[in-house]
């Protein structure tokens, strides 16, 4: 339930960046959300969130490769790149991910929650260790 908790603020943390780089840059939302690469973000939050990993891993990747704007939302993307590959037996991806997130955005970190998962934990502090 915390994760899921979790990743609801995550997907309206989000919105609101969306919404903040709309009236920063004096774009309405909608040219916004016309961006493909944060539409493919929001795609594969929503995926992740109903356990579509599949979905979820391709439409991250679509968003990165598309170019996110936000520092944050790159780093939010690889994060939860890196939870689908723990999850999926995929340690050296997951690994590779967190490197990325951290690259991307220099004061990423998981939650407490986050961090204290199984799966994913274990490769974050050891990533984090090296830094």
């Amino acid at each position: 339930m915390r994760a899921r908790t979790a990743l609801r603020r995550t997907i309206g943390a989000v919105a609101l960046s969306l919404v903040m780089a709309a009236c920063a840059t004096q774009q309405g939302l909608s040219d916004v959300m016309q961006r493909p690469a944060e539409r493919a973000l929001l795609a594969g939050l929503r995926a992740y969130e109903d356990g579509q990993y599949g979905d979820a891993e391709r439409e991250l990747q679509r968003a990165i490769a598309t170019g996110l704007v936000s520092a944050k939302d790159r780093a939010n993307a690889h994060k939860h790149l890196a939870f689908v590959f723990c999850t999926s037996n995929r340690g050296s991806e997951c690994d590779r991910e967190f490197r990325q997130a951290i690259a991307a955005d220099p004061e990423f970190a998981l939650t407490r929650a986050e961090a204290g998962h199984p799966l994913w934990g274990p490769v974050y502090r050891r990533v984090t260790a090296s830094r």
